[in-house]
């Protein structure tokens, strides 16, 4: 009987060609768009869920409460791993590692005639123990698992790293060779590990011995200060059978106060609490060790999309089916008489959905690798499709296969199989009542496919509204024509920067020159708590730092509304604090804040200048209250503003070369990675750029099918109307007329998909917004636009199907039977 079932399947899918390849390439892009989407949504959900006890492993991270604003680092305090190895109760590991934030230098000395091979900026170090490979199983191709990090100076790499740095020697050989860290830290490798093969976070690619962090050479600033945090600074646990993370978090609440030293006029709180595993991926707050953040809502997101795009292919395939069921009638009536029962026919018209589905399947995994290159942006470079080696593809398909085959068969497979023989077989198969209720689904599932589209180009519209008004918007500073770049951390020559500052200056692309610690918007934040008393209160508030010199205000024409600029100084004489900080304090002219204090590090700092507000970060954020100030020991960013460009002459391309020139010269060692400003400041919005990219696919993805359902309704009706045509045109009818007539229902659909599509489009807009401090308006014109592409869109698919059939001859039309 299935042999049966495919036979008149496959006659049916020859026979109506036209209508069976929209339902197929409707179907194939829905299809097609859920398996990109599955195959993303699957990698972001499957990261550390291999690890053995994963549900059991947690990270301890720090919460702080100051002046009523929340503060979170992902680190603890320094001693807190080793306290709690002799303190804790009801875990079964702790594993404290530090990481490293700067790129490390990695020199292989010579052996025999070679030269030392040299690898600059490399990443993921970090200082740990044995504990670490005691929580994460990795495989061991050489070394002792148990001594490979018990003496300083010890070094384990991963495979991919360890051939990398002696490509000559096998895995075997490799232990026992030493590296030069930095120039000046000789290390020994003492293992080598493979790599963690499925999605992880914990991509750390060469492990130090913490040891080595006890040396004196070595050892942190603040290593046994309580009272210090730094993100560097990372504590995993894993619990013990039975024990909770409530009863954890209660002990290390109470180590913290037990050591942590309290000062009677500090109100801030400190806390720590259990991150699980699962939450590293997707947390923000507290960040992940690699460069790829989750975000959850995104990725519920990207699964309604999926779902929307396949509703559409499974709303075509209803709406074909359901139209073409006049067609049917006589066949279905005929089967019925020679006692076919409604189930077999419904099993019949399901294998035929079930072939058209799983045409539509095979033609979205041909497509599947074009869509993953064209995401090639948003996709992790790691994630594969292969079908041979993953498995779970295959299921998701046969799932997605059976499902789309029931959402859009069912319906149309009860319908048909209804028709009762006497009715069909007398030409009365479908009254009036049976004809209007098939009309009105029809329209309201072509209203709903609209309504999906419309949405998808409204929300395309506004996120691109807002990523335009991000990248153009006043930040208030200047930043066009601005690079930067940043001079070794470990360079303590104030002396070099100063020669180099001086020769950028002199240089003829150049206008000016400053030096900072960060350019004014920037991640890397540095803040600190300071003190104002004006008699009668006291205000303490969490307050930004930069490190600036005389010429920074300038260069970035960032005004002064009151007082004077800062002097280069190598030490703290004064400081200049933007609008927000002197709100903060009281003075509502910015010149009454001129010669009040500041207690900073114990230190009465006097307010030489308030400067106007200007974006610290991103516009996710509001503007913070800041202190600019002036140390030249901790100015490392040297900022340099070009002269404007000439006309048809790239002069800056001449400009960066003598720069980086002149860099290599005073600092051979080290790499230059000069920055554009304003490009770096677009990467604060990446993910938005993302998001839009990826709703503009969605957007064409969803007119497309739309469209396609559109031709097939607009085919079927100009072939049932055949005849009317014919005879309006002999008795006088224009073409103009005529296309109006059979255009005039299927526009009306859209006008009432438009007004269902705004409201739910403003929503989701007025959600997705919330997310910026300073966000775009929602502007009428988006909607109007939005309605526009649409109508555009249908009109096109409308004018060329309709103007073909009220343009063909009557003749042959009225002489059809």
């Amino acid at each position: 009987m299935l042999k049966s079932y495919l036979q008149v399947a496959l006659r049916n899918f020859w026979k109506q060609k036209t209508f069976s390849l929209i339902n197929v390439f409707g179907l194939a892009i829905g299809i097609s768009a859920s398996l990109v989407i599955y195959l993303l949504v699957q990698y972001d959900f499957n990261f550390d869920k291999f690890h053995a006890s994963a549900d059991r492993i947690y990270r301890v991270v720090s919460d702080f409460e100051f002046a009523g604003e929340a503060f979170h680092n992902p680190g603890v305090t320094s001693p807190m791993g080793n306290t709690l190895r002799k303190e804790g109760t009801g875990l079964e590991l702790v594993v404290p590692f530090r990481t490293t934030d700067e790129d490390t230098k990695v020199t292989v000395p010579a052996k025999g005639i070679n030269q030392p091979a040299e690898f600059k900026k490399q990443k993921h170090f970090i200082y740990t123990d044995a504990a670490y490979f005691n929580l994460f199983n990795y495989t061991w191709l050489a070394g002792s698992p148990a001594r490979a990090l018990e003496e300083p100076y010890q070094l384990v790499l991963t495979a991919s790293l360890a051939k990398k740095y002696f490509p000559a020697l096998p895995v075997e050989q490799i232990p026992g060779n030493e590296l030069l860290l930095n120039d000046s830290l000789r290390f020994t490798v003492s293992g080598v590990v493979q790599e963690l093969a499925k999605p992880t976070d914990f991509n750390f690619t060469a492990f130090a011995s913490r040891a080595t962090l006890a040396t004196a050479r070595m050892k942190p600033e603040n290593e046994e200060d309580w009272n210090s945090t730094n993100s560097a600074s990372q504590l995993l646990v894993r619990l013990s059978p039975g024990s909770t993370a409530a009863d954890i978090e209660k002990k290390l609440q109470a180590i913290g106060q037990k050591y942590r030293k309290q000062e009677k006029d500090d109100h801030s709180k400190t806390s720590y609490h259990l991150q699980p595993l699962s939450d590293i991926h997707f947390n923000a707050q507290y960040g992940v060790y690699g460069d790829r953040q989750a975000h959850k809502p995104t990725l519920y997101g990207l699964l309604a999309v999926a779902a929307f795009l396949l509703l559409l292919g499974c709303i075509n395939f209803i709406n074909l089916t359901t139209a073409q069921a006049s067609q049917r009638a006589k066949e279905i009536g005929i089967r019925k008489t020679m006692g076919s029962s409604r189930r077999q026919l419904m099993g019949q018209f399901l294998s035929e959905t079930f072939l058209v589905t799983s045409v539509a399947t095979l033609l979205s995994i041909v497509l599947t690798p074009f869509l993953l290159k064209v995401f090639a942006d948003f996709i992790p470079a790691d994630l594969r499709f292969d079908i041979a080696r993953q498995p779970g593809i295959m299921i998701f398909l046969v799932l997605l296969v059976l499902a789309v085959t029931l959402l859009s068969g069912f319906y149309p497979a009860v319908l048909l199989s209804a028709f009762k023989p006497v009715a069909v077989l007398k030409n009365q198969w479908a009254g009036n009542a049976g004809k209007t209720r098939n009309a009105f689904l029809r329209k309201t599932l072509t209203v709903a496919q609209f309504v999906i589209a419309q949405v998808f180009i409204i929300a395309t519209l506004l996120i691109s509204k807002q990523i335009n008004y991000t990248l153009h918007k006043d930040l208030g500073f200047r930043k066009d024509a601005i690079l930067f770049f940043t001079i070794n951390y470990r360079d303590t020559a104030i002396g070099k920067r100063a020669v180099l500052k001086e020769k950028i200056s002199s240089m003829p692309g150049v206008q000016r020159v400053a030096m900072s610690n960060t350019p004014p918007s920037s991640n890397n934040v540095w803040s600190s708590t300071m003190k104002y008393k004006d008699g009668k209160k006291e205000i303490e508030t969490d307050v930004q730092i930069k490190i600036i010199d005389t010429a920074y205000l300038k260069l970035y024409a960032i005004p002064l509304l009151a007082g004077s600029n800062l002097p280069n100084s190598d030490t703290t004489t004064g400081m200049v604090i933007n609008q927000t900080y002197a709100r903060l304090l009281g003075f509502s002219r910015a010149a009454d804040a001129i010669g009040q204090t500041i207690e900073w590090n114990n230190k009465q700092v006097p307010i030489t200048g308030v400067s106007a507000d200007f974006h610290q970060r991103s516009l996710h954020e509001v503007i913070k209250p800041l202190a600019m100030v002036s140390n030249k020991k901790q100015c490392r960013t040297i900022n340099v503003l070009l002269q404007p460009m000439a006309d048809g002459n790239n002069n800056w391309k001449a400009s960066i070369a003598a720069i980086e020139k002149a860099t290599r010269q005073l600092y051979p060692a080290d790499d230059v990675d000069i920055k554009f400003l304003d490009e770096n400041i677009a990467k604060f919005y990446t993910s938005e750029q993302h998001i839009a990219s990826l709703l503009l696919w969605a957007t064409g993805l969803a007119i497309a099918i739309s469209c396609l359902g559109l031709l097939g309704l607009i085919i079927y009706i100009t072939h049932q109307r055949t005849k009317e045509i014919g005879i309006r045109k002999v008795i006088g009818a224009s073409i103009a007329q005529l296309v109006t007539l059979l255009s005039v229902d299927f526009l009306k659909l859209v006008a009432v998909a438009f007004l269902i599509a705004v409201p739910l489009a403003w929503w989701c807009a007025h959600k997705w917004l919330q997310n910026f401090a300073y966000r775009t308006s929602i502007s009428w014109w988006v909607f109007a636009l939005g309605g526009l592409v649409m109508f555009a869109m249908a009109m096109l698919v409308l004018g060329v199907r309709t103007f073909k059939a009220a343009n063909a001859n009557p003749v042959d039309s009225l002489r059809t039977e």
